[in-house]
C-alpha cells in the first residue's frame, strides 16, 4: 500500500473515530466486551469500605539507603521455596494466574506472561520509598503438582510434568483480607503530598495501567499500631515500557526499547509537573471497542498538574538509593545483564529530572 493511500485512509477513518469516542460507554462492540471481561471491568463499583483503623498508604522509609530491593517487602525469610500443589484458577485481569500452596502451607498467587517479571521489579522501587506493596517475587522456574487438566487460560505454559517458567508469585499473608478498591479520584488521600508522590512513581515505572480496579484496599489485623487499611497499587504489571499501550502486546510490558525512548517529564510550569504516563492509547487500541479506549484517554489526568513541590519530594527519596539497589530490583526480577543495566539507567536519569524540579 503506498504512503498516499495510507494517508487517505486515515483522513476517511479519522471522522468515524470521533464519532464513536462520543457514544456512550455502553455503545461496544462483542471484542470490546470480551476484552473488557478479560480484564476485570474498568471501574469499581461505589461501595462504604467497612475495615478497621487507620488508612495507610505511605510510611516513611528511614533505612532507604539499606533497603534490600533484591528480595523486597517480604525480605529474604518469605521467599518461596520448594514444590507448590495447585488449589485454583484466577480468572481476574488479562494474565493467566493461579492460586497455589507450598509445602508450608503458605498460600501464593503465581501470575505468568509478560507481566510477571516487570511486576516483580515495580514492586520493590515503588516498596523502596515506602508506599505499600504486595510481596512480590520472581522464580525462573517451580513445580506445581495436580494441575488440572482442563484451565481457562495458560495451559500452554505449564509442561506436563507441572514445570512452569518464569513465575511471579504474590504471597498471601494470614493477618490480611482484600476488602475492596479505591479510586485515584476519591480516597482518604486526595490532595495529598504523599498520593502525589504515587502518582509519580507511576509515571517513573512507566505503569500506564491505572484503573481503579488495580487499587486494593487490604485489611490488616495486626497494624503498627493496631488494625489498619492498606491502600495499595496491587498490580503493576503493566510497566517499564512505553507511556500507553502498544502493539504487539508484549511491547507494552518490561520492553526496554520502549522504556528507553519514552518520554517522562511532558511539561512544567512554575507550579505543576506533566508526566507522560499514562498516554493516549496506540491507534490499534481503538480496534478493541470505543468504550475502551475513551476509558484509556480519561486516565491521562492521572498523571497531569502535580505539584512540582511533591514530584521533587519523590526524587529527593530517590536519590537516595544507590545503583546497585536500583539494579538489584532488575535482577529479582529475572532480566538478563543488558536489561538490568539499561532499564537502571533510564530509571536514574528520571530521579535526576525530578531533583532538577
Amino acid at each position: 500500500m503506498t504512503e498516499a493511500r495510507i494517508i487517505l485512509m486515515l483522513k476517511i477513518l479519522k471522522p468515524l473515530m470521533l464519532f464513536a469516542l462520543l457514544l456512550p460507554v455502553t455503545t461496544s462492540s462483542p471484542a470490546a466486551t470480551e476484552v473488557d471481561k478479560k480484564r476485570s471491568n474498568w471501574r469499581i463499583e461505589k461501595a462504604e469500605i467497612a475495615g478497621e483503623g487507620p488508612a495507610v498508604l505511605w510510611r516513611e522509609p528511614k533505612d532507604i539507603r539499606s533497603r534490600n530491593l533484591f528480595y523486597g517487602a517480604g525480605g529474604k525469610g518469605h521467599e518461596p521455596r520448594g514444590t507448590f500443589t495447585f488449589v485454583k484458577e484466577d480468572l481476574d485481569g488479562s494474565s493467566p494466574k493461579f492460586v497455589v500452596e507450598d509445602r508450608d502451607g503458605t498460600k501464593w498467587k503465581i501470575k505468568l506472561g509478560e507481566e510477571a517479571q516487570c511486576e516483580t521489579a515495580a514492586s520493590r522501587l515503588v516498596w523502596a520509598v515506602g508506599y505499600c506493596t504486595n510481596e512480590n517475587y520472581f522464580l525462573p522456574e517451580i513445580k506445581v503438582d495436580q494441575v488440572p487438566k482442563q484451565l481457562k487460560r495458560g495451559r500452554k505454559l505449564i509442561a506436563a510434568d507441572g514445570a512452569i517458567r518464569n513465575v511471579r508469585l504474590k504471597r498471601y499473608l494470614p493477618d490480611e483480607e482484600k476488602i475492596g478498591n479505591w479510586e485515584w479520584s476519591d480516597n482518604p488521600f486526595k490532595g495529598t503530598r504523599e498520593l502525589d508522590g504515587l502518582k509519580v512513581m507511576m509515571a517513573i515505572i512507566n505503569n500506564w495501567d491505572l484503573k481503579d480496579v488495580n487499587n486494593t484496599i487490604y485489611q490488616k489485623k495486626r497494624g503498627e499500631s493496631g488494625p489498619e487499611q492498606v491502600y495499595m497499587v496491587s498490580d503493576l504489571g503493566a510497566a517499564f515500557a512505553g507511556n500507553a499501550f502498544g502493539w504487539p502486546l508484549e511491547k507494552s510490558r518490561g520492553y526496554l526499547k520502549g522504556y528507553l525512548r519514552s518520554k517522562f517529564i511532558r511539561h512544567t510550569a512554575p507550579d505543576y509537573v506533566d508526566f507522560a504516563t499514562p498516554a493516549r492509547p496506540k491507534f490499534m487500541y481503538f480496534f478493541f471497542g470505543p468504550g475502551a479506549y475513551r476509558n484509556r484517554v480519561h486516565m491521562r489526568w492521572i498523571g497531569k498538574h502535580i505539584p512540582r513541590e511533591n514530584a521533587a519530594w519523590v526524587g529527593q527519596m530517590l536519590a537516595r538509593l544507590s545503583r546497585e539497589q536500583i539494579e538489584d530490583a532488575f535482577r529479582a526480577a529475572g532480566y538478563d545483564a543488558e536489561q538490568v543495566d539499561g532499564f537502571s539507567t533510564v530509571f536514574e536519569h528520571r530521579i535526576e529530572e525530578l531533583k532538577s524540579l
